[in-house]
């Protein structure tokens, strides 16, 4: 039988200055969705994107739709390349979400941007809020994690790999949570250069922000799976849709077990 392709989509972290540059140097499809990202905005992404600076790549009303747009220019330029193809499933990592189910025409490419960029200035405006932190916990088990959060008062924001979850909340807690992560069965625990503590609490105001922004946007069915990241299932019905996109601003990435599901 023939193998089918799962589409996986990066989220935050995987920026770089010069991303897109040379895919829309070399394909009209990919160099079309950065002019349309650029006149949609008001502003231009593209140059961002391209030619930086780093400081204001990585911003996060920045970042988000710059990769929400680079994530697919690429699939423009594979589907330029292969023609069109079968696709199994799809996912992608926090806001890698959104990009999956522009992929399945769940929105058009405009009103995904459009929910990007306001999820990316409201997790901006929610970080400037509150003091808030991460940290990865390398070397142990979900219910070890689990147990260590639930006494530092903080949350779980992605279970990423077996031995590799992360944690979030109020920096405070969080660096608390680190000094004593060894004491949990933890080998080894870093504070992660963050802006904010996403995937938490501390998200809330950006949470009730986007929960009516998807509220108000044209939202319809995928065309194919796309497994949501706070349920690990696939998701297929609008209102399904517009709540675990507004969940998983607060709530934990199951990425492990996303990609479990989409193997099975």
């Amino acid at each position: 039988m023939p193998k089918k392709i799962a589409l996986l989509f990066a989220g935050q972290g995987a920026q770089t200055v010069g991303m897109g540059r040379d895919l829309a140097g070399h394909f009209a499809a990919a160099e079309t969705l950065f002019r349309d990202a650029d006149d949609i905005l008001g502003r231009k992404l593209s140059a961002i994107a391209w030619n930086g600076p780093m400081e204001e790549l990585t911003r996060t009303s920045n970042c988000q739709p710059a990769l929400y747009v680079h994530s697919l220019a690429a699939l423009a330029a594979l589907r330029s390349l292969a023609g069109e193809f079968a696709v199994g499933g799809a996912a992608g990592l926090s806001l890698g979400e959104m990009t999956a189910h522009a992929a399945a025409g769940t929105f058009d490419f405009a009103t995904g941007l459009t929910l990007v960029q306001r999820r990316g200035q409201f997790m901006d405006e929610a970080c400037a809020m509150t003091r808030g932190g991460m940290a990865a916990m390398i070397g142990a088990t979900e219910n070890d994690v689990r147990r260590l959060a639930a006494d530092q008062d903080v949350d779980v924001a992605n279970v990423n790999a077996p031995g590799q979850i992360v944690v979030s909340g109020e920096l405070a807690k969080v660096e608390a949570a680190v000094g004593v992560a060894k004491e949990y069965g933890i080998r080894r625990a870093t504070m992660l250069n963050v802006a904010g503590a996403y995937h938490s609490r501390l998200m809330q105001s950006a949470f009730e922000k986007l929960e009516k922004a998807l509220a108000d946007a044209p939202i319809g069915s995928p065309r194919f799976p796309v497994v949501s990241n706070v349920t690990a299932e696939q998701v297929k019905k609008p209102e399904q849709i517009r709540q675990t996109l507004r969940d998983q601003v607060t709530g934990t990435v199951r990425w492990m077990d996303c990609m479990q599901r989409l193997v099975a």
